[in-house]
Parts: C-alpha cells; structure tokens; sequence
C-alpha cells in the first residue's frame, strides 16, 4: 500500500486538503469521489481515512481556512491606523494576492460553501455576510470621511469581489500579464475609481 507523500513542511493532512481543493475546483464537490481524492494523492481510499473523517471534512477546512484567513485580515486592518482608502487598497491586494497563490482553496471557498450542512453551512454564511458587512463599512467610512465618492457601499463591495472572482479568467489566459502587473492594474482601477 503506497503511503501519502506529505508536501514540503506539510502534513499528510494538509497535502490531502490542498490535492481536495485542485479535485473541487476541477470537478466540483459533488462531483469528485474518495476514489479520485486516494489516486490525486497516490494511496488507496482507506488510507485516506486515517487523516480525515470524510469529503465533508475537506470541504469545511478548505472553507474556513479562507474565511479565517479573510477575516483576522480585515480586522486587522480595520483596527489600524489607516484612512478608508488605504485600507480599500490592502483589502484588494489581499484578495488578489490570494486569488493569485492561493486560487484554488479560494474559489472552492466561493463556490463551494453551499455544499456544507449546518451547523457550518449558518456558520459560514454568517462569516460570509459579517464579511461585506465590515468592508462595505470601510467604504462609508471613507465616504463620511470625504474620501470617497457618495455611493452605495454594498453595491461597491459586491463589484470589487466579483472583480477579484474574474481572476480565474487570468489563470486562464494563455497571455497573460504578470501577476504584479495584475495587481496593479486592478487595484488602479477599482481603487482609483471610488476616491473622491
């Protein structure tokens, strides 16, 4: 019986964990079995479940992990010293610099949520709404503040994470621009755009 390999510096779990979210972003959650997740890793199925308990399990890790990440983020950020705008702009590099390194935890994180049962399924989408709740926050702040233009602030957050979401078409692309250059030009962009 072959063993897992773990990833560098990782564990088996974790190497488990980051071979579910390429087989959920390829195939969806649905879609992809124990048996693909035990030859993606290079193991019999059973030998999977002396690291996990099951795809469930995988799914919610995957979707916490990024939730977590996303959040003690915008805390932190929220708490500092920065204007509205500034804090806009670390916002967006965050979210692209993820959507870059971490694509596929990412977007099975976006799409694949409405898979978990309760109680995660509440959990994460409580996460989820507190979320743009606390970015679109940011934005009025800096609109009280005179910052930025006078303009709806969820409508403004949903615009911003449906751009970063467009991400994937970079991934995509067989042309494509420099990740730094990507930043830059989303972030000139969609920053630029809301300042008074």
């Amino acid at each position: 019986m072959a063993k897992i390999k773990s990833k560098k510096n990782g564990t088996k779990k974790e190497t488990i964990v980051e071979a579910a979210s390429r087989l959920f972003h390829e195939k969806g959650f649905s879609a992809t079995s124990m048996r693909d997740l035990a030859e993606k890793v290079g193991v019999e199925a059973a030998s999977l479940y002396n690291h996990i308990q099951s795809k469930s399990e995988l799914l919610q890790e995957i979707c916490f992990k990024v939730a977590n990440e996303f959040m003690t983020n915008i805390e932190t950020l929220d708490a500092g010293a920065l204007t509205a705008i500034e804090k806009i702009n670390a916002l967006l590099r965050f979210h692209i610099q993820h959507m870059v390194h971490h694509f596929e935890e990412v977007v099975v994180s976006d799409r694949e949520w409405r898979h978990l049962s309760d109680p995660y399924l509440s959990n994460i989408q409580n996460q989820r709404r507190i979320y743009r709740k606390r970015f679109a926050g940011i934005i009025e702040e800096g609109i009280k503040n005179k910052e930025i233009k006078e303009i709806d602030a969820p409508t403004a957050v949903l615009i911003i994470l449906h751009a970063v979401s467009g991400i994937e078409s970079w991934h995509r692309s067989k042309r494509k621009i420099s990740p730094e250059l990507l930043e830059e030009n989303m972030v000139m962009i969609l920053v630029e755009g809301l300042k008074k």
